[in-house]
């Protein structure tokens, strides 16, 4: 058992193993227990899923506190904080995506679950790429935080999602070259028909397989925002992979918990663009002040207090308005 002690990319090889062995535990108990089959899933199981996801998480890093001492475990939750405040985010561009292609909710949880699999193989290559530049290129740090920094400038000035699927250019392409079903064939991704038009049997795409697709682009457009903002707070990979796998594991719950409430939120993109920000200067203001980095207690204190003002503020100031319909 000698290898277990090998290091991989810093962190002992059974660290590595413990994690994935809670992460594929997790995923066992969603798909052959929780959601063996096709239903809808209601806000109320919603809201106990999240809190069982949410509670894994903190949980995980307090394993990580035991194991690893009180700053990788702080590193790991500000990352774990600020990954599941913009996967917020995320589920009104899922919500709209489900909501075009008419996905039913009882098939939408299908969709997330295949969604979340492939999360956790694309954000595990890009956090190993970007922490081999990072390695070799410590000056991308900079890099970093300044897109961090516009971006959150950017996101405090856009007026919005923008909801034209219709003229997606990826959408366009995969319909001109795949051949897709006009209508859903229950949960299945991909269905033997006969052609019309040779009256010969051929695979055929279904819109859900068109939506499983855009949910993981949109991830990946996501991944570009949140993959920098936790390489700002740290270049720990096994901190960077971990708080971004334990904050989307518990995506699939959270965007049924919010998706009918999602413009309640009103502020939420204003509280996102400030943390961006604050992640981002902070390197740049830890040089001026001549130290390694800012405290991670204060970064995390910050960061919690920025989304808790969004969030009460945005429930606050649309006490009155009534839940969005979903599909």
């Amino acid at each position: 058992m000698q290898f277990l002690h090998i290091e991989l990319m810093g962190t002992p090889a059974w660290m590595w193993a413990v994690f994935l062995s809670v992460v594929l535990a997790l995923l066992a108990l969603d798909l052959g227990v929780l959601h063996k089959g096709s239903r809808e899933i209601g806000i109320r199981e919603s809201l106990l899923l999240s809190a069982f996801y949410i509670s894994m998480g903190i949980a995980f890093g307090g394993w990580i506190w035991f194991q690893s001492g009180e700053q990788k475990a702080i590193e790991y939750l500000t990352g774990f904080v600020i990954e599941k405040s913009l996967a917020m985010d995320n589920i009104f561009i899922i919500a709209m995506i489900f909501s075009y292609f008419a996905i039913p909710r009882q098939y939408q949880h299908r969709v997330l679950l295949y969604g979340i699999l492939g999360v956790i193989v694309l954000r595990g290559i890009m956090i190993a790429a970007g922490a081999a530049i990072v390695e070799n290129f410590h000056w991308v740090l900079y890099f970093f935080a300044a897109f961090l920094v516009i971006t959150g400038i950017r996101m405090l000035f856009s007026s919005g999602h923008s909801d034209d699927l219709e003229n997606n250019r990826v959408l366009k392409f995969l319909r001109s070259h795949l051949p897709v079903t006009k209508d859903l064939h229950g949960e299945k991704f991909l269905v033997r028909e006969a052609n019309p038009a040779t009256g010969k049997m051929k695979t055929w795409v279904t819109p859900l397989l068109l939506a499983l697709i855009m949910v993981e682009l949109a991830d990946l457009v996501f991944a570009v925002d949140s993959i920098p903002a936790i390489f700002a707070i740290t270049t720990d990979t096994f901190i960077v992979y971990t708080s971004n796998i334990f904050a989307i594991l518990g995506l699939r719950a959270l965007y049924f918990a919010l998706a009918a409430m999602i413009n309640r939120f009103a502020y939420l993109k204003y509280a996102l663009a400030a943390v961006l920000i604050f992640v981002g200067s902070k390197i740049f203001v830890a040089d001026m002040l001549g130290i390694a980095k800012i405290p991670p207690a204060l970064s995390l204190g910050i960061t919690v207090f920025l989304l808790t003002a969004g969030v009460v503020g945005s429930l606050w100031a649309t006490r009155n308005e009534k839940p969005a319909q979903i599909s």
